[in-house]
């Protein structure tokens, strides 16, 4: 199945296929699973997320529009947020790391060929090599903010910066990111 087999399917669930979800769930699950555990750091509550993240995603079908970007980002922007939203409703476990890599390894990807891989490392080490590049307290930043679900405060705090400070450090470092990856 490739990825405008996902978006097949997306554009399917809004008639209300339950087939299409089966096989949607079928082939995204062990994606998703695997971005979920990464962020909550549990298996448990990722496992939870995920049935969630699917109640969403049936339920938002018909807002997906093929032409504008394809269905697996879709559905794993779907789930990114989600995630956020789980991290933002947790004060007291904002500190949470992100779960073992082994863990996370452990989640197939049945669609990912060797082509893809090959891309899709490439890619990561230019992603490394432009976070290199960043002050290291800009990266951390970054990283809380997208990895961890950090808020501008709490990184405010974390940093122990002005709110103002953060969102300008956090613009930028997104900004010079940007251009390093346009090189």
């Amino acid at each position: 199945m490739t990825q405008d087999d996902i978006s097949d399917l997306l554009v399917r669930l809004t008639a209300q296929d339950r087939a299409a979800l089966r096989a949607l769930y079928t082939r995204a699950a062990p994606k998703l699973t695997g971005i979920l555990i990464r962020m909550l750091g549990e298996r448990a509550e990722a496992e939870d997320a995920l049935q969630e993240v699917f109640l969403r995603i049936w339920q938002r079908a018909a807002t997906f529009d093929p032409d504008k970007g394809n269905g697996m980002n879709w559905i794993c922007a779907i789930a990114r947020n989600h995630a956020l939203d789980r991290l933002r409703t947790r004060p007291a476990r904002r500190g949470v790391t992100l779960a073992p890599a082994d863990e996370t390894l452990q989640v197939a990807d049945p669609g990912m060929g060797a082509e893809a891989q090959t891309l899709l490392r490439a890619q990561m080490q230019e992603v490394i090599r432009c976070f290199d590049e960043l002050p290291e307290d800009r990266a951390a930043a970054v990283r809380g903010a997208y990895l961890e679900g950090l808020s501008y405060k709490d990184l405010a705090d974390k940093f122990d910066v002005p709110l103002n400070t953060m969102r300008t450090w956090l613009r930028r470092a997104i900004m010079s990111l940007r251009e390093c990856l346009d090189r």
